[in-house]
């Protein structure tokens, strides 16, 4: 599979490109003065709506919404901390994790409403035919379009919790069904979900695991998506995507359904609907709302994010998969943020970020199968990022950006445990290009340039990441361009 190397890399090193020159602290200067520990803690949040109602069921009552009235919602949180992030998840409104703060630069990499406002009301889109979004990351199932548990409360259980790990979940049954729903959504299927969420000790990301569980003795159809709305790299009070926002994805093209054929640049060289991502990558040539899946899927790529190039921060999740191949994207279109005005003076559905979803089929409205008395299991990881312009290759361990052109090879890394040494080699054939101890750099992220001497063998940069001990992290390699 093809992985774009990206143009602003060589930029950023063109200063910098030195026979084995890295920018960052010697290995014994980073030492962490105290153990790393991890904390559950209970707090409460309020969030502002505008005025609206529903009934029993969690439908819309006609005739309830107000935007004129601005109304206060508290909810009860539960907050996971480590030296390097501070994690807010809110079950009791759809099971979600509603804030990620890294602290090494203070930002937020998730997105949320200031002003929560109803809409599809009627339109026959969503289950309950009405939607209000409030951001973070959360699971959706058994339908597309946010499913049918994105507004209930999830049962909240500590699984584990000690000073090295916090394990927690959220839970839910689907048990329950809304009479008036479209009829293109399903009933009551069964499937019982739980959505873990795990912080370490000393590891600069949140890892989650969803498990499903199909309890009947019989084949069923259903769909997941796990949703994401970010926007990293933002001011924790007020935290949106801006122009400098770039979706990163390792694919080539993308697919629109037929009413979203404004965001469609069909390349007839990629085959019948089918049009290159590259322009679609940036927030900033998103006219206006609408949805676009790669195509034909993920292809097994296990990673994706964005990252703002506003300040370089960005947050990924890496995942198998195999086991989530579809990737839909969705924002409100850019200028939801040109556009923006007070939301307690003007509440409006359109807002800042990009909603990128996880999901067990290629396309919404495209049905997977659950084995009878079957099990789906696949874990996340979320990992922030600094100081790196691309992700080319990434795992549980590290994200890295790296491109290699003419005489220069670049490196950009954010290791997802800071505190640990680190050993890396470049070679290209038996050529050793760079090979050093490394400390990472949490809160700017690491750079390394060296120098590809002429006449050596072989198109490819080999890069190798290990542990001082020797344990290898990952390895990737790139073809010199």
């Amino acid at each position: 599979m093809a992985i774009r190397a990206p143009s602003r890399a060589h930029v950023r090193f063109a200063t910098a490109v030195l026979a084995a020159v890295c920018s960052f602290p010697a290995v014994g200067h980073a030492a962490s003065p105290e153990p790393d520990r991890v904390s559950l803690s209970e707090e409460t949040i309020t969030w502002s709506t505008v005025k609206y109602a529903t009934d029993a069921a969690n439908g819309f009552v006609s005739g309830s919404l107000d935007k004129k009235i601005i109304v206060d919602r508290t909810f009860r949180t539960h907050v996971l901390e480590n030296r390097y992030l501070k994690v807010t998840l809110l079950p009791e409104f759809g099971g979600r994790i509603l804030s990620i703060i890294y602290k090494p630069t203070g930002h937020e990499q998730l997105y949320r409403t200031e002003v929560g406002v109803p809409y599809g009301i009627k339109a026959g889109v969503f289950y309950y035919d009405w939607l209000m979004v409030y951001g973070g990351i959360f699971p959706t199932f058994p339908d597309a379009e946010h499913g049918k548990t994105w507004l209930k409360p999830w049962d909240f259980k500590v699984v584990k919790e000690n000073a090295d790990e916090v394990t927690v979940s959220m839970s839910l049954k689907d048990d329950f069904q809304y009479a008036a729903a479209p009829s293109k959504f399903r009933g009551s299927t069964g499937i019982e979900a739980s959505y873990y969420v795990t912080l370490k000790a000393d590891r600069a990301a949140l890892d989650a695991r969803v498990v499903l569980k199909n309890p009947q003795s019989k084949t069923i159809p259903y769909e997941y998506w796990t949703c994401t709305t970010l926007a990293p790299g933002s001011e924790a009070k007020n935290p949106k995507a801006t122009g400098g926002a770039e979706i990163i994805a390792p694919i080539q093209a993308y697919t629109t359904p037929a009413w979203s054929t404004n965001l469609s640049g069909g390349d007839e060289s990629l085959g019948p609907g089918r049009s290159r991502f590259e322009k679609l990558r940036y927030f900033r040539n998103w006219p206006t709302m609408g949805i676009a899946y790669a195509s034909p899927d993920m292809e097994a790529a296990n990673f994706w994010g964005v990252i703002n190039h506003d300040n370089e921060e960005g947050i990924i999740r890496v995942a198998d998969n195999t086991v989530t191949p579809g990737l839909k994207m969705w924002t409100w279109g850019f200028p939801s943020f040109t556009n923006e005005t007070d939301p307690r003076k003007d509440p409006n559905e359109a807002q800042p970020y990009i909603e990128l979803w996880a999901g067990v089929s290629d396309q919404f409205f495209h049905s997977a199968q659950f084995p009878a008395l079957g099990e789906v299991s696949f874990p996340e990881t979320y990992s922030p990022t600094v100081g790196m312009s691309n992700v080319t290759h990434a795992n549980e361990n590290i994200l890295i950006n790296l491109a290699a052109e003419g005489a220069s090879v670049n490196l950009q890394f954010l290791s997802i445990e800071p505190a640990t040494p680190l050993r890396v080699t470049l070679k290209r054939g038996d050529a050793v290009l760079f090979s050093d101890a490394v400390q990472a750099d949490p809160k700017n992220g690491n750079r390394i340039s060296a120098t590809i001497p002429a006449g050596g063998t072989g198109e490819q940069v080999q890069l190798t990441i290990t542990t001082a001990e020797g344990k290898r992290l990952i390895a990737a390699e790139t073809k010199i361009k």
